[in-house]
């Protein structure tokens, strides 16, 4: 298991541009503005003179019109946007990007801060209403969870719906909403896609970015299973990290090439069936395809492609429901023993109290799950793997999804009694959970 490192990297971007803006505005504000007051004194009294009779003009309401605060970083310098064969399309691809993007930097300097820790989630799913009765209710709940998490680490987050390569459905539609959204946030060093039914189920973890340093790419798996058993379920594609820069660009390009917008679509499904054995449909799919290049093009991408297997970067459902009130328990059980972790405080402290907790999680050798995937539930088709039932599915995400929601509304003094009852929360009392 990983420390996670505390000093959230989305958090920090914010606090350095926050700084910067402040010791900007006490240096040149005061100045500027006891200038302004003293013109328009000036002003005032000479049109009082000419005009005495005239008491409609008001020099605080003339000053508050006049002055439009500025946008960050407002210079209108041509950059990479200005290209006119630049493309925000997955089928054309994107040349010198590092460059572009550096020079794009370079003109928008706040963004220069920490920018090797500013973290970008991305999610989606479709355009029209579930099929499932539930099914948009549940989008709805693991949307929430991503939101939750966002704001709590400061992230920003991109949730599309819609095909932006109309050919590109089902699981190759992530590809095209990651390539836009590198080229939309050149300000971001990280695209991090996560799927619509993945949920974070530890609210305080975040991404050991340290340990990525040296790689482009972050994807769940067992590197035995892809090299040696050759297996498709070697990695799962569903939760991936992805450096913003030209070798990703070059990566999602070889990538989509397998996927149904070009004319080698049925091609692929055939190689990539005969290179994966226990591989039993025939459609090309994303993690077949990102597991073929892995296997098979080791040489040119493998090096840069960090296969996370350490800790939950994202887990199966099935391993995980039923450990989660053990994991409660557990915590509760530190909680009692350790007063200063039951303080009540604000949301936007919480990073303190993360630390703290990290020295007996460690001790106790005790961790929640990080990312809880409900792969095969198919929550908004309801077209769920036949291995389970529906309410087996139903139930599991109900649990999760409250197991996650209990740790942000713990900081607003409410939770869940029952993890299968969405809807019912009881106050916290104070000092909780020592009294109970």
């Amino acid at each position: 298991m990983n420390t996670p490192n505390h000093h959230t990297p989305c958090s920090m971007a914010n606090q350095e541009y926050f700084r910067s803006k402040v010791s900007s505005f006490f240096s040149n504000g005061f100045m500027f503005i006891g200038g302004t007051l003293v013109a328009l004194l000036i002003i005032w009294a000479i049109l009082s003179f000419i005009s005495p009779i005239n008491p409609s003009f008001s020099p605080i309401f003339a000053m508050s019109n006049s002055t439009v605060p500025p946008s960050r970083d407002s210079q209108e310098l041509p950059t990479f946007y200005d290209d006119q064969d630049l493309s925000y399309t997955i089928e054309k691809p994107i040349k010198n990007w590092d460059e572009k993007r550096s020079k794009w930097l370079n003109i928008h300097p706040s963004f220069k801060l920490v920018v090797k820790e500013r973290v970008l989630i991305v999610s989606g799913s479709q355009s029209m209403p579930c099929k499932n009765p539930v099914g948009d209710h549940l989008l709805l709940r693991f949307f929430k969870n991503k939101v939750d998490y966002s704001r709590i680490h400061g992230c920003d987050i991109f949730y599309n719906n819609v095909l932006l390569q109309p050919k590109m459905f089902f699981f190759w539609a992530k590809l095209p909403a990651v390539r836009a959204a590198m080229v939309a946030h050149p300000e971001a060093e990280w695209i991090w896609w996560v799927d619509s039914d993945a949920a974070f189920t530890d609210m305080d973890f975040e991404l050991p970015l340290q340990k990525y340093k040296d790689h482009n790419f972050v994807v769940y798996g067992w590197p035995k299973l892809i090299y040696e058993k050759k297996s498709w379920t070697g990695i799962n594609a569903g939760v991936f990290l992805i450096r913003n820069c030209q070798w990703s660009m070059d990566l999602v390009e070889a990538w989509s090439k397998m996927g149904p917008q070009p004319p080698e679509y049925d091609k692929w499904g055939k190689i990539l069936r005969t290179t994966f054995k226990d591989k039993d449909f025939p459609q090309s799919d994303d993690q077949s395809g990102l597991s073929y290049l892995l296997l098979e093009e080791k040489h040119k991408w493998g090096d840069k492609i960090y296969v996370e297997s350490d800790y939950y970067y994202q887990g199966y459902w099935v391993d995980i429901i039923g450990t989660l009130n053990n994991v409660t328990d557990k915590y509760i059980g530190i909680e009692k023993k350790v007063p200063i972790l039951r303080r009540r405080h604000a949301e936007k402290v919480s990073e303190w109290y993360v630390k703290l907790w990290e020295e007996y999680l460690i001790k106790d050798n005790v961790r929640r799950p990080f990312i809880t995937h409900f792969t095969g539930c198919e929550p908004c088709s309801g077209d769920h793997n036949p291995m389970y039932t529906w309410e087996t599915c139903y139930d599991a995400m109900k649990k999760a999804l409250n197991f996650a929601d209990n740790q942000v509304l713990r900081k607003y003094g409410f939770v869940h009694k029952d993890l299968l009852d969405s809807s019912s929360v009881f106050p916290l009392p104070f000092d909780f959970p020592s009294n109970i």
